[in-house]
């Protein structure tokens, strides 16, 4: 038996080596004959083959816990077009190769939307890189070399079907670094979606570029073929933080008396 185990796992049937006693046992129980047996073999080995590779993208999409789009409180902001963010997540965009651009103030959902967005992408069979603006031109900016510039280039922008950047407008970049997210971004245009959450509109992107000359030719890339999602609101996490405070404040009440 051990010597056909070895045979299957050179063939790539990993999975049937592992449970083949179970599986022979299985196959005598119910006396299946050679076609239901190699249906049987055929349909778990895809099975785990598509558990593996979800596992895979998972993964290598650097995506993380995150809370899903259930929970969210879609009476809480001001402003919101609900159709808007559940069409983003159906991924209705990525077969165009569209972008989606996530713009409000600190603490209104921006990142769990574009959590669930990556989320949606990686189990629909799409590869998909969730980075920050900040990590992102950190590593580019890094490389020592153009060879292994143009190389981490393509890993984000050949080699990730989806890219998802976090947190644009928190930090003010140098001239080099706009280049960068400029050559990221092309590189992609029309190619691949982008999604991107920023705590500033468009208007106001010159502030975090304050001395890049490529700064209007980066949003008119970004802007072209965008699906742009505006909220408005006060911080989910402003309320949560006052909530608890009234709820210890409350318990507090309840001891003295």
């Amino acid at each position: 038996m051990n010597d056909i185990k070895d045979q299957l796992r050179t063939l790539g049937l990993r999975h049937t080596a592992d449970i083949l006693d179970d599986l022979v046992a299985l196959a005598i129980k119910n006396r299946w004959g050679a076609h239901q047996l190699f249906e049987h073999v055929a349909r778990i080995e895809v099975e785990d083959r598509a558990r593996r590779s979800l596992e895979r993208r998972l993964g290598r999409s650097k995506l993380g816990a995150f809370k899903p789009m259930a929970d969210f409180d879609w009476a809480w902001p001001k402003r919101i077009d609900r159709d808007a963010v559940e069409s983003a997540v159906s991924l209705d965009f990525l077969e165009k190769a569209h972008n989606v651009v996530l713009v409000a103030p600190q603490g209104l959902g921006k990142t769990m939307i574009a959590q669930n967005i990556a989320s949606a992408a990686v189990l629909a069979g799409h590869s998909v890189l969730f980075t920050t603006a900040a990590q992102l031109l950190l590593d580019l900016g890094a490389q020592e070399s153009a060879r292994a510039l143009d190389q981490r280039l393509r890993h984000y922008c050949t080699r990730t079907g989806l890219l998802v950047i976090d947190e644009i407008g928190y930090l003010s970049y140098d001239n080099r670094n706009a280049d960068l997210l400029f050559q990221v971004v092309s590189r992609r245009y029309e190619r691949k979606s982008v999604v991107i959450t920023s705590n500033l509109a468009f208007a106001d992107w010159p502030t975090i570029f304050p001395n890049a000359a490529c700064t209007t030719a980066l949003i008119d890339r970004l802007v072209h073929h965008s699906e742009i999602i505006s909220i408005e609101g006060q911080s989910y996490r402003k309320r949560e933080a006052e909530l608890s405070k009234e709820a210890t404040e409350t318990r507090r009440r309840k001891k003295r008396s």
